[in-house]
């Protein structure tokens, strides 16, 4: 039976062939504790187009079975190929387009990680730390121009070349940039309802550029969402 001391020397030390049922909860519930930090700062700092619930359940659940894998191979290396082998089976369709997304959910995965491995000053530590960082990214303006951009759609007639021009001047005088993201048939296909993705030369020029379309008589529907408005999914 394990000492205090002995106890101690493992919590802080690293892991061991044997896990106590004590330390085995104490580190799944350390994973889950901080997968929750993360997915808190995640949900704070978000400013996509679409938020969501899923992916932040993926990232708290995540963190468990990283866990209880690296608790279950521990040093057998024998176990672990049979587990990367089983794991390699399972193939994610679910793509991430956002590569902070992807940052998140492996700052969650290496969380159950070190929790697995019984490296709990290195989880808690790294995610203290990441947690902040990621706080402060958000607060501070660094790299920030997500305030100015925005998906813009609006159906028009297909072949229309003076609308074409006509929208092309539109977003020339209150766009500092634009770019097309689809165009899908509409009205049995004699028009098509277009997406842009679109950057603000300022973010009072919303409702001049959505009016703008609106009075030209060309664009049917048209509907500006900035960067900063967010759907749940």
């Amino acid at each position: 039976m394990n000492t205090a001391n002995e106890y101690l020397a493992q919590f802080l030390g690293g892991s061991s062939t044997a896990f106590s049922p004590t330390i085995i909860v104490a580190s799944m519930g350390l994973a889950l504790l901080l997968a929750l930090l993360c997915a808190v700062v995640y949900q704070f700092t978000f400013r996509g187009f679409t938020y969501s619930r899923t992916f932040i359940h993926s990232m708290v659940l995540g963190s468990i079975v990283t866990c209880m894998l690296i608790m279950a191979v521990g040093s057998n290396l024998a176990r672990g190929l049979g587990i990367l082998g089983t794991l390699t089976i399972i193939r994610f369709r679910t793509p991430i387009r956002d590569p902070r997304d992807a940052v998140f959910l492996f700052a969650c995965l290496g969380a159950g990680i070190a929790c697995g491995a019984g490296a709990y000053i290195v989880a808690v530590a790294g995610s203290l730390f990441f947690a902040a960082t990621a706080f402060l990214l958000h607060v501070l303006p660094f790299a920030s121009r997500r305030d100015y951009e925005g998906m813009l759609r609006f159906s028009m007639k297909v072949g229309d070349k003076d609308a074409e021009a006509e929208l092309e001047s539109i977003l020339v005088k209150y766009c500092s940039s634009f770019c097309v993201l689809g165009v899908c048939d509409a009205a049995q296909g004699e028009e098509a309802e277009f997406s842009y993705q679109v950057r603000l030369l300022d973010p009072s020029y919303r409702k001049d550029l959505v009016a703008a379309l609106k009075n030209a008589g060309h664009f049917a529907s048209p509907v500006l969402l900035l960067q900063r408005s967010t759907v749940e999914l």
